[in-house]
């Protein structure tokens, strides 16, 4: 008999530390105020979601542009051994005799 009194004194407890802890937190609208709460969460996840966009959306630049560079820098070193051809060594013929 005590143990289930001593149960039912802690959990009128918790129940009460809970109810005073919504209040205060949400005062007395506590409807009103958690729609405000997930709204806040759903403006803030959006927010989130766009930072991400946008930072996936400026790697995908900065690859872009790093390779475009590469790739012109590629074709300019082409350009410049095609008009200035590096002298090869080309082996000598054996002297006979």
């Amino acid at each position: 008999m005590a143990r289930d009194y001593d149960s039912q004194l802690l959990e009128s407890v918790a129940v009460r530390r809970r109810r005073l802890r919504d209040a205060l937190l949400f005062g007395a609208q506590r409807a009103r105020r958690t729609a405000d709460e997930r709204l806040g969460k759903v403006f803030a996840g959006i927010a989130i979601a766009a930072v991400l966009c946008a930072g996936c959306v400026g790697w995908s630049f900065l690859q872009h542009t790093l390779a475009t560079q590469k790739a012109e820098q590629q074709k300019q070193q082409q350009q410049q051994d095609q008009q200035f051809p590096q002298p090869t060594n080309s082996p000598k013929p054996a002297k006979s005799g």
